[in-house]
């Protein structure tokens, strides 16, 4: 199983020192990968109708995942690196496209794009894109991605997309995985369907379910996930020991990946980030 962390983004401000500092400390300590969350605007939740429900505002900075990826890789050629989600459908696909290529090219093939749907109708509007079309144009935009990354002229007409024979160039040496997150049925089906894994998010309890719930929905829909991933990104993480026992649960269910978060619990300088990621990649071994 690969060990990850999450980049804490709205607790260091956007400071290029954290970025690599923890970069650095990341390789130093063994960690596999490196996940970063994705929002490109923030936005007040007072005064909204419909409520704004996700835990981010106008207060929270948040790195672009591909420039911060992009410049993690050239630092460090050990590491990999996640988007753990890119909120796809707010986002024009070619030009994902083009970014997610640039990074696994110059990377060396070491990026895994997770994509999801997010929560920011906010957001949405200020991309000029249509939040409540986001599932089917997912579902679209994955195909596509595939397409690009893969033929070397390609027309393609969906609901939301279009090309008359065009063409990334370069194009990725490979197919970047696609992995799915999310929380919902919706996304669950999505990932069986459409992914190569599948990004679980939150507390062991909600996360083993949300696993055992995708299972199901792999035997409903007759997709073999003998070679599918597994990923439990552990939010909000007080207690190091008990992230230590869910990271050996996690591995025992056939976990692929576990990345850990620091973030969201009173953690208030780089430094004691920076020792919690030492606390918990020394305590699992």
């Amino acid at each position: 199983m690969k060990i990850g962390l999450v980049y804490p983004q709205t607790e260091l401000g956007g400071d290029p020192d954290a970025v690599r500092a923890i970069g650095d400390a990341a390789v130093a300590l063994g960690y596999d990968y490196v996940l970063a969350y994705d929002h490109v605007v923030g936005a007040s939740h007072e005064g909204r109708e419909p409520a704004l429900w996700g835990p981010y505002t106008d207060q929270d900075p948040f790195h672009d995942p591909f420039v911060l990826f992009g410049y993690l890789a050239g630092r460090h050629p050990e590491l990999e690196f996640a988007t753990g989600v890119v909120i796809l459908p707010q986002r024009q696909t070619v030009l994902v496209a083009k970014q997610a290529t640039d990074v696994d090219l110059l990377s060396g093939e070491r990026l895994r794009l997770g994509v999801g749907v997010g929560w920011n109708y906010v957001e949405y509007e200020a991309l000029g894109e249509d939040f409540s079309t986001r599932g089917r144009r997912a579902d679209e935009q994955i195909e596509y991605l595939r397409r690009l990354w893969t033929e070397p002229t390609v027309t393609f007409e969906g609901q939301f997309d279009k090309i008359d024979r065009g063409t990334l160039i370069p194009r990725p040496k490979r197919s970047i995985p696609i992995w799915v997150g999310g929380f919902s049925d919706p996304a669950f089906r999505r990932g069986v369907r459409l992914g190569d894994g599948f990004m679980f998010a939150g507390t062991a309890d909600r996360v083993f379910a949300g696993r055992e719930r995708l299972l199901d929905i792999g035997l409903e829909l007759d997709r073999d996930l003998s070679n599918f991933g597994f990923e439990f990104v552990k939010t909000k993480t007080e207690d190091v020991a008990n992230a230590i026992q869910e990271a050996q649960q996690w591995s025992d269910l056939g976990g692929t990946h576990f990345a850990v978060a620091s973030m969201n619990t009173g953690r208030d300088s780089l430094e004691a980030h920076l020792d919690f990621f030492a606390s918990f990649r020394q305590g699992l071994g």
